[in-house]
């Protein structure tokens, strides 16, 4: 539609352009996207294990989600396994269907390379729920890890990898087709991993800390259960200051 406007005002652009001006602009359509995290009502839901645990460690806990990227037609879908303690994408892969496939491809490539976590961590998508993909967890001894329903921030790291895939690069490219999506998505996840330095790594990259294992690190908080502690601590010099028995 913006391209049709521009041209009746007098601008004659092709999509691709106004496609990367508006992405440098932080703009984008009103038309709401694909949803990728629609729960199956036949699959088991886990219970979500990462509120309040200390990752200290490479592979203590891993995470997946599944984005969308606006093509010239239609839509790409884009998975990623993501080790929380450094960071680093393990592995990725894009569909043109939204299915547990190539879901489980980005599963099992991470542990053909990388080995096993202790633990991972989804959202309640189908793709995650099927037992294609749990099959595979369980197979390797993974405990399954699940986000509660409507908590974004439970699985935070990956969310915060989308905005910088999108900003970074896929609003700024344009890209119209999944050939251009491929190669595009490819070197910026070289990228990422080696050189992008991160901020909450003490600006290191990725791969440094991943190899090191030093300078990572997460951690969920659960606020409303802190704040229930902090109350319960700061009650107890109210009960002495009013002649409670010690």
């Amino acid at each position: 539609k913006m391209v049709i406007h521009l041209g009746n005002v007098g601008h004659l652009v092709n999509r691709k352009r106004v496609q990367r001006l508006m992405g440098i602009l932080g703009l984008a359509g009103m038309a709401p996207g694909p949803n990728t995290s629609i729960p199956h009502p036949q699959h088991k839901i886990y219970p979500y294990l990462l509120r309040g645990v200390n990752v200290t460690r490479p592979n203590q806990v891993w995470s997946t989600d599944v984005t969308y990227i606006h093509l010239a037609r239609g839509f790409a879908y884009l998975a990623a396994v993501i080790d929380w303690y450094s960071r680093k994408v393990l592995a990725w892969r894009l569909s043109n269907t939204l299915d547990s496939g190539f879901c489980v491809d980005c599963l099992e490539q991470s542990l053909r390379a990388y080995g096993t976590p202790e633990i991972f961590n989804t959202d309640q998508g189908s793709q995650f729920t099927s037992d294609a993909f749990t099959g595979v967890l369980k197979s390797h001894g993974i405990a399954i890890s699940m986000d509660g329903r409507g908590r974004a921030l439970d699985n935070i790291f990956v969310e915060r990898l989308w905005r910088s895939v999108k900003h970074e690069d896929v609003y700024l490219k344009g890209y119209v087709n999944m050939l251009g999506l491929q190669l595009g998505l490819t070197a910026y996840f070289e990228f990422y991993n080696t050189e992008r330095p991160h901020q909450s790594l003490n600006n290191l990259t990725p791969l440094q800390v991943y190899r090191t294992a030093d300078g990572g690190g997460a951690r969920i908080v659960d606020k409303f259960v802190e704040r229930k502690t902090t109350l319960k601590i700061g009650a107890a010099p109210v009960s002495c200051a009013t002649g409670a028995p010690p």
